[in-house]
């Protein structure tokens, strides 16, 4: 029984030996330092930045009465009066208008037909023509609702007034109107605002590549010259490769616990993003991700024999990860073969339950099938890298032996 205490004291030293050796490491390496802590703290802030406003509004659009009766005025207020618009011009035509958008001035062009109200008062239908940019999504979608809700508003007034002359009440004008009453809740996103939709998720992948990348960097540089002299030390030892995996991921983990708290905690709640549950439960999930992340990055770091392969590849997954992950576009859109693929990395699931549980509040219950594939990935990435290593120990003892 003593042996077993003595060996697993002594094993238990040797990966405390290896944790603090790679943490040393980090430290030394200015390009790891720039990922592990400039980028990984700068990239969220920069994204949140541009998407702090989280919808547009009061954009700019020009608007061609060409009716000029009370009506159409009425509904030109009523449009200015959205939050989403603001009309900036009115020309007289839909040439000067259509100058005016090819210049960047407007954002869109709404044009109230010459008849607008002489179909109205006829019962016939008045026509309002709305023109913005479909590939601009954020704001076609802004001036288009914007144009719907104030022409639903003031056709709700006409049909109320209507009803009135017939000799309807208020209250069954109010209720013939508008017999099934809808009222739409934003569950998650209040504010309905893009930057609530993306940058959480956006988040955690950045968590992810910034760990990849700094490692790549780092174990790149050792593989340039061939700088592994903690091998040497161990090469004769049994389960060495195991012990070493340990020690460098826990380093790699405990960095990137205080750096997540920073961003997915302190920053997350200072810009408001929609937050149900607290970041504590995030730890349930945060652990087993950075664990299967660090092994992931430590294998790929050995695999390159320079540190610029590993950046450049790393960089260049960047995009296909971000569009693979169910985050732009639905995963269940995507071809079966990247839906599939995507669950080889961990941000996919991490994305799915960081979602479940930090913004509906699903409780812990809800994400166990996320956290049943990063637990599968941690295991598996751990025995991926510990057979790499055990391939460097195997050549290292050939050496030693000449």
């Amino acid at each position: 029984m003593k042996n077993i205490f003595r060996s697993l004291k002594f094993a238990l030293l040797q990966i405390g030996g290896y944790f603090t050796g790679e943490v040393k490491e980090i430290f030394r390496d200015g390009g790891t330092i720039v990922v592990f802590l400039l980028a990984m703290i700068a990239y969220p802030v920069i994204y949140t930045l541009g998407y702090i406003k989280e919808t547009s509004k009061e954009i700019p659009v020009a608007l061609v009465d060409l009716n000029h009766t009370a009506t159409s005025g009425k509904l030109s207020r009523m449009i200015d009066a959205t939050e989403q618009i603001k009309i900036s011009n009115n020309p007289n035509s839909l040439k000067e208008a259509e100058k005016l958008y090819y210049k960047n001035e407007v954002m869109g062009v709404i044009v109230i037909d010459k008849d607008f109200e002489k179909n109205i008062l006829s019962a016939n239908r008045g026509s309002v023509s709305v023109y913005s940019d479909a590939g601009h999504f954020l704001l076609y979608k802004q001036v288009y609702s914007g144009v719907v809700y104030a022409s639903q508003t003031l056709n709700a007034g006409i049909e109320v007034r209507n009803l009135l002359t017939k000799g309807k009440t208020m209250e069954q004008a109010m209720e013939q109107r508008d017999p099934l009453s809808l009222k739409v809740n934003n569950l998650y996103n209040p504010s309905g605002g893009y930057a609530s939709f993306i940058v959480p998720a956006i988040l955690i992948i950045l968590i992810q590549q910034t760990l990849l990348i700094g490692i790549g960097i780092l174990y790149g540089k050792h593989n340039e010259r061939n700088n592994f002299h903690y091998l040497k030390e161990g090469a004769k030892r049994p389960f060495e490769a195991m012990k070493i995996v340990l020690g460098q991921t826990l380093a790699f983990m405990l960095i990137y616990l205080f750096t997540s708290f920073l961003i997915l905690g302190l920053f997350y709640h200072i810009v408001g993003f929609p937050d149900k549950s607290g970041f504590l439960n995030t730890y349930y999930l945060l652990i087993p991700y950075l664990a299967a992340i660090s092994c992931l990055g430590v294998g790929i770091g050995l695999v390159f024999p320079k540190r610029v392969y590993a950046l450049l590849f790393l960089v260049f997954l960047s995009p296909p990860i971000l569009f693979i992950s169910g985050a732009v576009w639905p995963a269940e859109a995507l071809p079966k073969a990247l839906y599939y693929a995507s669950y080889l990395l961990p941000s996919t699931p991490m994305i799915n339950g960081f979602i479940r549980l930090r913004i509906m509040n699903s409780g812990i219950h809800a994400v166990s099938t996320e956290y049943n594939i990063l637990l599968i990935q941690m295991v598996a990435y751990f025995l991926f890298t510990i057979s790499i290593y055990r391939v460097k120990l195997k050549r290292l003892r050939k050496q030693l032996v000449w």
